[in-house]
């Protein structure tokens, strides 16, 4: 008992300490590894405990994990980091799942009232994590509706699945294992449909909501298994993933109920405005001529923010981005890139792209600092960025972004937006930005229309 109280001690410090270190760029990849040390100290304390020492399928399965993992981490690209992520929540959950399963078939009718509660609620929260998980990579792959998806009664289904899920795991003690194939049944629709209503602009609040549940989930099972270790760990991992959720809320200006509530895409034309989206499918070629204004506009401008957005990392053009900050910097101008808090479709996702080519974290500037400074700024250019600089987010009520906090770009003197066309993005919301007599349209990859810019300072 001692002896796991001193290990549980020392992983849990650990892992505080790791993410210490992941709070600050220098240190973030050791903080990282500290993190990845401790969950390996926790396995093979957990074998030694529990005598799975000698098992040779324990430690096969544990190669089979160690080489899936280096396979992942050396295939997936920087701009799947996103779905990534909500698959790596998704098999957290289904780990405590697999685990509440199997403690529920050996220990059986032996088990106490207050066991098979924990494995229930275990179960639940794990496999919902798992199936909302997967809804969550599959919008953000792209491969069904990034828009919020609702069906008839969604509200009242949710109800339905949830109160019927609550109710097997009360009687989960008298039901043993059958409550078990209804429990897992019922919270994997509920993960499905609580999910799948979710739009692509709050995909971040619900990547983070996700990672909290599988940290939850694994907290509880810890109880069901009677495993210190995996409680601490799992209620560092939810309650991590609560305040980051919390945040994401505060950087969009939305509640989580809200947020879980869906969003149906309406009209995005605003009050006093031209219709956003007669104007911007007329057949202009771009907002402004570029041939006439962009060369001396690039060339006059002192100082430049950089805005990127989620189509930069889609382009891959960090290199082209590095590139063309490079030159500004040779010509005196002064350079900063301005962060929306959820830009790159998850918490941070964009410090990460950048800081892959070497761009220093000292040139990141947040949202609410940098918000002070665009007025005063003579060039702005928007590298794959649509919601985060939408106007629309002041004016269109009853749309996913309205009320969201945004970069006030539209305050900037001259605006250069390298986006691929002039559609909505993830929002479905039309970008009035697109309208304004300042802005210069370069439609197109920005991996190709970003050296454009660089090319007229040469």
């Amino acid at each position: 008992m001692y002896l796991a109280i001193i290990v549980a001690a020392f992983i849990i410090t650990g892992f505080l300490l790791g993410i210490r270190l992941m709070q600050k760029p220098e240190t973030a990849l050791w903080g990282n590894r500290l993190g990845a040390l401790c969950m390996l100290l926790a396995i093979l304390y957990t074998l030694v405990l529990l005598g799975g020492w000698n098992s040779i399928g324990i430690w096969i399965l544990l190669a089979v994990g160690l080489v899936l993992g280096l396979t992942l981490g050396t295939i997936v690209k920087m701009v799947q980091i996103p779905q990534m992520v909500a698959l790596l929540n998704g098999f957290g959950g289904a780990a405590s799942a697999g685990v509440a399963v199997a403690a529920a078939f050996i220990d059986g009718a032996g088990a106490s009232v207050f066991t098979w509660l924990t494995i229930g609620l275990a179960l639940a929260v794990g496999i919902m994590t798992l199936s909302g998980s997967l809804v969550a990579a599959l919008k953000l792959s792209g491969l069904i509706s990034q828009q919020p998806v609702v069906i008839a009664g969604h509200r009242y289904l949710l109800y339905l699945f949830l109160a019927a899920g609550v109710v097997m795991i009360i009687l989960s003690p008298f039901l043993l294992t059958n409550a078990i194939y209804i429990i897992f049944f019922l919270f994997a629709i509920y993960g499905i449909l609580l999910t799948i209503r979710i739009g692509g602009a709050d995909m971040p609040i619900i990547i983070s909501l996700l990672n909290s549940l599988s940290g939850v989930a694994a907290a509880i099972c810890g109880f069901a298994v009677e495993n210190m270790i995996l409680t601490g760990t799992g209620a560092i991992v939810g309650v991590a993933g609560l305040i980051l959720t919390q945040i994401m809320c505060r950087a969009m200006n939305r509640s989580l109920p809200t947020v879980l509530g869906g969003f149906l895409v309406k009209a995005s034309s605003c009050a006093g405005e031209p219709d956003a989206a007669a104007v911007l499918s007329s057949d202009k070629d771009d907002l402004a001529d570029p041939a006439e204004r962009l060369p001396q506009v690039v060339r006059d401008a002192q100082s430049v923010i950089i805005i990127p957005g989620y189509g930069m990392a889609v382009a891959q053009a960090q290199q082209q981005v590095k590139d063309l900050i490079d030159k500004l910097e040779e010509k005196g101008k002064i350079v900063k890139i301005a962060i929306h808090p959820v830009a790159g479709r998850m918490p941070g996702h964009m410090n990460v792209l950048l800081a892959e080519v070497g761009i220093p974290y000292e040139k990141l500037y947040e949202m609410d600092v940098i918000n002070q400074e665009f007025e005063s700024t003579d060039l702005v250019i928007a590298i794959g960025a649509c919601d985060v600089i939408n106007p629309a987010a002041n004016t269109a009520e009853g749309t996913p972004i309205y009320g969201m906090p945004i970069l006030e770009a539209s305050g900037a003197k001259q605006i250069v937006v390298c986006n691929m066309d002039r559609k909505p993005g993830y929002s479905g919301v039309d970008n009035t930005l697109y309208l304004s007599e300042k802005a210069i349209g370069l439609w197109g990859n920005a991996a190709d229309t970003v050296p454009r810019i660089t090319a007229l300072l040469e």
